[in-house]
């Protein structure tokens, strides 16, 4: 099985920026330049033929370089803890527009489509459940609520496989696609 997903990368100097911002949340696992992206779409496990359908279909599609900036910083909380914090980017539309592209090819080829909200956003840290909503996370939002960028350039869908491990996952760009 194959664990995969569709995103884009930030060029390195917007990935220096987010590392930049990383530190002081205790037991946070800080994304390492190799895991800084922007989720575009999930996927999930698939079996070999899918996964090559997938790159089929990520291939045929058209759509202009997203011109983006980093709008500040945020946090994702389930049931009152704290499991991820992310920074903001925008605009939001020309994004939307190809998270809908890719999701419309990927139901072309019998995947179901994507049900989730689609949130805009690039994941800095994860945290374990026993992080919770401290003072530390607070601190770290407002330290970083200004978090922002000169415009960049986001030129190309990377298909990726996700592996997990004892130290979380680690993630393999499989194919790339210009836009």
């Amino acid at each position: 099985m194959h664990r995969l997903f569709v995103a884009l990368r930030p060029p390195p100097a917007i990935r220096a920026l987010l590392a930049s911002a990383q530190g002081g949340v205790p037991h946070a696992r800080w994304q390492d330049d190799d895991q800084l992206h922007l989720t575009l779409r999930y996927i999930g496990e698939v079996e070999r033929p899918v996964a090559e359908d997938v790159a089929l279909a990520l291939g045929q599609i058209h759509a202009p370089a997203p011109t983006v900036a980093l709008t500040g910083v945020g946090a994702f909380d389930k049931q009152k803890r704290v499991d991820a914090l992310w920074a903001g980017v925008a605009p939001h539309d020309t994004l939307a527009a190809l998270h809908k592209k890719i999701d419309q090819a990927l139901v072309r080829i019998g995947l179901e489509p994507e049900r989730r909200a689609y949130l805009l956003h690039i994941t800095m840290a994860r945290l374990p459940r026993s992080a919770g909503t401290g003072p530390a996370i607070e601190q770290w939002r407002a330290r970083h609520a200004a978090l922002t960028s000169d415009p960049f350039t986001l030129d190309a869908l990377i298909l990726y496989e996700s592996r997990l491990g004892r130290h979380g996952a680690s993630y393999d760009a499989i194919a790339r696609f210009a836009l």
